[in-house]
C-alpha cells in the first residue's frame, strides 16, 4: 500500500523519496515525482517550484552534489559532501588580484586626464 503524501511537506516527500531510492536524484525529475506523489496541477507546481528549490538548499538533510543533482547527505561520504576550499579561494585570489590591476589601470588614466586638464588651464590663462 502506498503512502498518503497529502498531509506532508514538499521537502518530507523529496526526503522519503530519496531514501527509498538510496541515491541521488536530478532535480527535475524528484520535483516531477513530488507534484505526482502530492496531485498537484501544473499551475501549482509551477507557482511552488522555487520555493521548494529555496527549501531543499536550505534543508541541511539535502545536498546538491553537482549538476543540479540532490541527494541525501547521509548517503554521501565527507568527501563527497565537503568540497576542497582551497581551489575556491584561489580563484577568488585570481579574480581580486584581476580587479587590482584593472584599478591601477584605471587610475593611471586618471591621471593623465588630469594632467591633461592643467594644460588647457594653462593655455586659458595665455589667452586672456
Amino acid at each position: 500500500m502506498e503512502k498518503n503524501y497529502k498531509n506532508e511537506s514538499m521537502v518530507d516527500v523529496a526526503y522519503d523519496l530519496l531514501s527509498e531510492k538510496n541515491g541521488e536524484m536530478n532535480f527535475q525529475e524528484l520535483y516531477h515525482e513530488i507534484t505526482k506523489k502530492l496531485e498537484m496541477s501544473d499551475e501549482e507546481s509551477l507557482a511552488k517550484m522555487a520555493q521548494f528549490y529555496t527549501n531543499l538548499s536550505l534543508d541541511g538533510r539535502f545536498v546538491n552534489v553537482g549538476n543540479n543533482v540532490w541527494d541525501l547527505r547521509k548517503n554521501l561520504t565527507y568527501d563527497k559532501v565537503h568540497k576542497d576550499m582551497n581551489a575556491f579561494y584561489s580563484d577568488i585570489d585570481e579574480e581580486t588580484n584581476a580587479n587590482h590591476e584593472k584599478e591601477d589601470d584605471d587610475d593611471t588614466d586618471e591621471e593623465n586626464l588630469e594632467d591633461k586638464d592643467e594644460y588647457d588651464d594653462d593655455n586659458k590663462s595665455d589667452d586672456m
